[in-house]
């Protein structure tokens, strides 16, 4: 499982490195992985200081750092 994080993990950061900032339903649906593990690892990219999530109404908005 971990390993499976960690490749869903580079998938999100190509998918915002090319996109910019996405909404967690759009994260989930351009990368097609569930969103479980969508949101797995995300928590560890944002553990790890390489994503910033926001609350925009009802739903998180995800960005790469630009520091990172």
């Amino acid at each position: 499982m971990i390993t499976e994080i960690g490749i869903v993990a580079g998938d999100i950061w190509h998918f915002l490195d090319q996109h910019g900032e996405a909404t967690l339903t759009e994260l989930t649906k351009g990368i097609d992985k569930s969103r479980d593990n969508v949101l797995m690892s995300l928590g560890w990219l944002a553990r790890e200081g390489h994503v910033l999530l926001r609350l925009a109404g009802d739903e998180y908005r995800i960005s790469l750092r630009k520091d990172a």
